[in-house]
């Protein structure tokens, strides 16, 4: 029985050269394709795909928290993150929203095809490159020195920071989100409140260094 795979990445030429090289193996098979974190969602509801070959920074909703929504949601289908970040804030992020393994882009294309195997057994697969951030990241927590990003920010938060990072105005917001106008800026204004931040400037800056936006 084949694997059945849905590329989310907000690079065409990127979704287009994985999808050449997925369609070459027999036991793998590309059902869809997304280029940004609420269509994947969408998608994958819709697909049902085994795995999600998902990248970290994308528009709209970054990898982090398209993953998380679809653990949520549904648990059965695996996600492996490529991404061309390999600092452990995404790592990090990807791996605590449930990710079953994390890739960096300039790895060799057999690996992706080992990962995917790996992963469709129930499996975990990092990529030895990024093993000493993990390990880095993992002495920094242990020692008190940093602290999960998650514990600051509520996921609709983090959502409403990213679209507000990416510059779309409450109005936008609350059309994407399907909120009103008046709970948008509730939310920027919880969210200025809890990072002791008062402009959109800064916001942008710390969602860049959180790794919810990638600009």
């Amino acid at each position: 029985m084949k694997i059945t795979v849905l590329i989310a990445d907000d690079h065409k030429i990127m979704r287009d050269g994985l999808m050449s090289l997925l369609a070459q193996e027999r036991d793998i098979d590309v059902i869809g394709q997304a280029d940004n974190g609420r269509s994947t969602v969408s998608l994958a509801r819709k697909l049902e795909p085994d795995i999600v070959v998902m990248d970290v920074a994308m528009p709209d909703l970054n990898g982090v928290d398209a993953t998380r929504k679809l653990q949520k949601l549904m648990p059965e289908t695996y996600v492996l993150a490529l991404s061309a970040h390999s600092e452990g804030v995404y790592v990090k992020g990807m791996l605590e929203a449930g990710a079953r393994g994390y890739m960096v882009k300039d790895a060799a294309s057999e690996e992706l095809l080992q990962a995917i195997r790996t992963i469709s057994r129930g499996r975990l697969y990092v990529s030895p490159s990024i093993t000493d951030t993990l390990v880095g990241d993992y002495l920094l927590r242990v020692q008190g020195k940093i602290t999960a990003e998650s514990d600051v920010l509520t996921v609709r938060e983090r959502e409403v920071l990213q679209l507000v990072s990416e510059g779309q105005s409450s109005a936008q917001i609350a059309k994407s989100l399907n909120l009103s106008d008046r709970t948008v800026d509730t939310h920027r204004k919880r969210i200025m409140d809890k990072l002791g931040i008062r402009s959109v400037a800064e916001l942008t800056k710390y969602a860049i260094k959180a790794g919810i936006t990638s600009l």
